[in-house]
């Protein structure tokens, strides 16, 4: 929550999983955040990142690594790496 200046003044901000949309709550001592640096041409990291969340049920049932490669596939991190299948 916001007061009137703008400032965010809750002590605890819930995150959600990146994969499941599941709130990750304070007791998900399983879940794990990821991020991805930018790099330029020439491999040098660049100060900006992309974050991903992953909930303690994800990688319970062993789907951390398909949901990580979907997720960096559909934000155009990765090609060729993850295609939908029935």
């Amino acid at each position: 929550m916001e007061n009137d200046q703008g400032i965010l003044v809750d002590l605890y901000v819930p995150r959600k999983c990146a994969a499941t949309n599941r709130l990750i709550t304070s007791k998900d001592h399983a879940s794990v955040q990821i991020s991805i640096a930018d790099v330029d041409a020439n491999g040098v990291a660049l100060p900006t990142s992309t974050t991903f969340a992953l909930c303690g049920q994800v990688r319970s049932q062993g789907e951390s690594d398909d949901s990580l490669n979907r997720l960096a596939t559909q934000a155009g991190l990765l090609r060729n790496a993850w295609s939908y299948q029935k």
